[in-house]
């Protein structure tokens, strides 16, 4: 019975991982090679695709756009999170619960509802075309998760933490930074990992605020033509670096998840 489920198990992975050992297979392989026919190696095997991308400057500089306004929403998103979890977990006002709710209702709005407002306040305010505008434009879907996420590990600290503190003679900002944040580390890098995800796949508002200086990798891949037709192999290798930040994020935060599944917060 336990040979039959490992069995089931090892079936189940194999099958999740087929289209990402496709995507590898296909970066090694040329476009002539991938539209000649059906195989499961390179015939041909071949570097050339990354290559391009890692000398081609409209390539390596759509990763590193990509990556800065990424990190910076996240570093904007779970800053601005912190303090407002920390009172919806801590006090009790009028309309908490409303609010609370209304925050979560904005995460659940469509991006592409907010594609033409953000464009033209962008453009009056020029930041269009910058790093900083997707970042800022993300902050409306990952602060509401990272308020939600993070007020699911702070009601989980008594509230003695809090008491004992200020009777010691803490100040607020010195008790939240070396005594409270450290005990919601774990939900510190649960935050930063999804808000880090959504901000890395997000493709529409990336594609829409920027147009040359700050184009993203997504808006690179999507415009790679040739008169032959689509580059096969050079988006499949463009894919396949796309999936190593998301696996080194994994890597550091595999834990952290774990105990937020737990929690039922994630």
């Amino acid at each position: 019975m336990r040979g039959a489920k490992i069995a089931v198990v090892f079936v189940y992975i194999l099958f999740l991982m087929l289209p990402i050992y496709w995507l590898l297979n296909m970066s090694f392989k040329t476009t002539n090679e991938i539209l000649g026919g059906f195989s499961w190696y390179p015939q041909e095997f071949t570097l050339e695709s990354y290559k391009t991308i890692f000398t081609d400057s409209t390539w390596y500089n759509g990763y590193l756009n990509s990556l800065s306004y990424v990190l910076m929403n996240t570093v904007i998103s779970v800053s601005l999170a912190l303090p407002a979890a920390y009172a919806f977990s801590r006090y009790r006002f009028l309309g908490d619960k409303h609010l609370f709710f209304w925050l979560l209702s904005n995460r659940m709005a469509p991006p592409a509802v907010f594609v033409l407002p953000f464009v033209e306040l962008y453009s009056a305010l020029n930041l269009f075309d910058t790093p900083l505008a997707v970042a800022l434009a993300h902050c409306l879907f990952n602060v509401p998760l990272a308020v939600w996420i993070l007020e699911g590990f702070m009601s989980g600290v008594p509230r003695e933490v809090d008491e004992t503190a200020y009777i010691d003679g803490y100040s607020f900002p010195r008790f939240f930074i070396k005594i409270f944040m450290p005990l919601i580390a774990a939900g510190i890098g649960v935050t930063a990992f999804f808000c880090f995800m959504f901000s890395w796949v997000e493709m529409l508002l990336a594609k829409n605020l920027t147009s040359v200086a700050a184009k993203p990798i997504v808006a690179v891949m999507t415009r790679t033509a040739s008169t032959a037709g689509y580059e096969l192999g050079l988006l499949a290798a463009a894919g396949a670096l796309t999936l190593i930040p998301g696996v080194v994020v994994i890597w550091f935060v595999r834990k952290h998840i774990a105990k937020g599944f737990a929690l039922g917060r994630v």
